[in-house]
């Protein structure tokens, strides 16, 4: 591990916006602040909206300065990346926003029932060999169902054809409610202003996926709690990179 990378860390176990529960530390030791993230943290009634794999937290730094009335946590397990937003935070005397790091399997051990009403994935690994590691996995929303308010927002924001085709299926073939969804997010018209807003907040890497001349994907959907979520058995087709500079490794064409 680089100085750089030990610095940071050593910064953030005294920063107090920043709660650190990798899944080794969480298995033995209870979240205590599980249900009560409003009256011991943000010390208010306002709304949760939690960003999953935030990374260096620049969308929840700018959100939550977008939205005073509102909380924002990133989570990621990437502590030396989150380190960037957390301390801009704090620079910036941000109150309404928290950073939590831990792994985004055991997500549902850090809220209790209703304490969420929005969820962002931003730019998340597409996970293309994996179904079960994918955001928008019946695995991952079913823990959402356990946090979420019922019928809450889940919105997607992504530069990967592939978790876009994945997930417009998921919501498909699960009936879920569709907010909204465009394949070209920067050339769509008849977004309204306040949309528009929130989605023009570009972060480090989407930068770098515009120049690279790919088009940015959105959309938010309804995730209600009842109904038993299935995994649509479709062939979509694979990116051919895996992350920005990193071409895909499998020599496939196509995965469920």
């Amino acid at each position: 591990m680089s100085k750089g990378k030990l610095a940071k860390f050593a910064d953030m176990a005294t920063y107090e916006n920043v709660f650190q529960y990798p899944f080794s530390v969480v298995e033995h030791v209870p979240f205590d602040m599980q249900g009560h993230w409003r009256e011991q943290y943000f010390k208010n009634d306002n709304p949760i909206v939690i960003e999953l794999g935030c990374g260096k937290g620049e969308y929840t730094v700018e959100l939550a300065k977008l939205y005073p009335d509102m909380n924002f946590i990133g989570v990621d397990i990437k502590g030396a990346r989150m380190w960037t937003g957390a301390t801009q935070a704090l620079k910036e005397g941000l109150k309404n926003v928290a950073f939590l790091r831990t792994n985004i399997e055991i997500i549902d051990r850090f809220f209790a029932e209703d304490e969420v009403q929005e969820i962002w994935l931003t730019f998340s690994d597409p996970q293309m060999k994996n179904p079960r590691k994918r955001l928008t996995s019946t695995y991952f929303m079913e823990r959402y169902r356990h946090f979420l308010v019922d019928g809450g927002i889940v919105h997607l924001k992504t530069d990967s054809n592939f978790l876009f085709t994945y997930t417009t299926y998921m919501v498909e073939h699960n009936r879920l409610p569709l907010l909204f969804r465009t394949e070209d997010l920067y050339h769509t018209e008849g977004i309204d202003d306040a949309t528009r807003k929130i989605l023009s907040i570009q972060t480090y890497y989407e930068s770098m996926w515009i120049a690279r001349g790919l088009n940015i994907r959105y959309m938010k959907f309804h995730l209600p709690r009842t109904g038993e979520l299935q995994e649509p058995e479709v062939e979509i087709e694979l990116d051919d990179y895996r992350s920005y500079h990193r071409t895909k490794r499998s020599s496939l064409d196509k995965a469920k």
